[in-house]
């Protein structure tokens, strides 16, 4: 158990993070660095930066190695990118001064496959640093431990069908352009659809859900399409209009074809929202007997932020090197302050 507060720093500080700050404070953790490259927040007091209603005394940065120099941290919450080649400075910034790292990074759910070079060099830099980096957030409970659980009420299982929706104006540019909104459908077909050199946010999700089922992957695909209106919409993220007939985001549908005969099929649907449309956390198992189960309207970002923080204790807890979120310990609600978990 520690007997001070868990020290945690915020490397990236957009949207999500206001909500993850409000997190850690309500649970008893201490920010002690934040870091970002946007020149609007840099220099912000968080406590203004997050709306906590007062000043914490601990500024925004743009100097990463000089926070980590100057703060003793345990944890570092990174929520920059979502594929692990983007993220790899930026993880071993965080490793190399010995903090343990926890994401939001989609791809770090389970990169062993789609990104092997850089998991296995992350994983050797944690290991000889002593700490863990793992990725975490709504597709850790809801799209690979929520599923597996459900599957132990079953006898036998033949294909799994999985669906999530999420706006993607709550999340970033990044996100945004990896999902082509904005983009004419000539140039959406180059450079998703035909290009299919990024794994959807769904199939490392799935890939989890292999590895905590420890079934073997015989084949994979997928195929991008996109989601194009007939009406004007308008994007806060890229500050325009989308005109009709542009894509607004994208669908991925990626399978998975084991070699225990169960298949796995799962859609990612991310897009700009209108009024009416709301996030989605639909499953179907198919065998004995059948299985249908579904969150209603998740709210993908709030999840995602309380995920994180409830995650820190077996972040803390579990062995050094990179350990996907299949692999780490029970989940549990934090009760009382985080430094009592561990």
């Amino acid at each position: 158990m520690f007997t001070e507060k868990v020290r945690v720093v915020q490397f990236g500080c957009g949207k999500m993070a206001k909500v993850i700050i409000k997190n850690l404070v309500s649970h008893g953790a201490e920010i002690v660095g934040a870091i970002d490259t946007n020149p609007v927040v840099i220099g912000q007091d968080i406590g203004d930066f997050a709306e906590l209603g007062y000043r914490t005394g601990i500024k925004i940065s743009n100097n990463a190695q000089e926070v980590f120099e100057n703060c003793d941290a345990d944890v570092a919450i990174v929520t920059v990118f979502s594929y692990m080649p983007e993220m790899e400075k930026i993880f071993e910034t965080c490793l190399v001064n010995n903090v343990n790292v926890i994401t939001t990074c989609e791809e770090a759910i389970y990169p062993w496959n789609t990104s092997p070079a850089v998991a296995n060099r992350l994983d050797r830099i944690a290991k000889d640093h002593g700490v863990t980096i793992t990725g975490s957030g709504m597709q850790d409970i809801y799209w690979i431990n929520m599923p597996t659980l459900m599957m132990a009420g079953m006898n036998k299982i033949k294909k799994i069908k999985g669906a999530v929706s999420y706006n993607v104006e709550d999340y970033g540019l990044a996100l945004a352009e990896a999902h082509g909104v904005g983009y004419e459908i000539t140039k959406f077909e180059k450079e998703i659809s035909q290009a299919q050199s990024l794994p959807s946010y769904m199939w490392n999700a799935a890939e989890g859900i292999c590895s905590k089922m420890n079934w073997t992957i015989q084949s994979v695909s997928q195929k991008s399409v996109p989601f194009v209106l007939e009406e004007m919409v308008y994007s806060e993220t890229l500050g325009r209009n989308i005109p009709a007939g542009e894509a607004i985001g994208m669908s991925a549908v990626t399978t998975f074809e084991t070699h225990q005969g169960i298949e796995i099929e799962v859609e990612c649907i991310g897009k700009v929202y209108r009024e009416t449309d709301g996030d989605m956390c639909d499953w179907e198992i198919t065998g004995e007997p059948d299985m249908v189960f579904s969150l209603e309207k998740p709210d993908t970002v709030a999840h995602t932020c309380a995920t994180i923080v409830n995650r820190i204790p077996s972040l803390i807890e579990a062995p050094a090197g990179l350990v996907t979120a299949d692999q780490l310990a029970e989940l549990s609600y934090l009760t009382y302050p985080i430094n009592l978990y561990v």
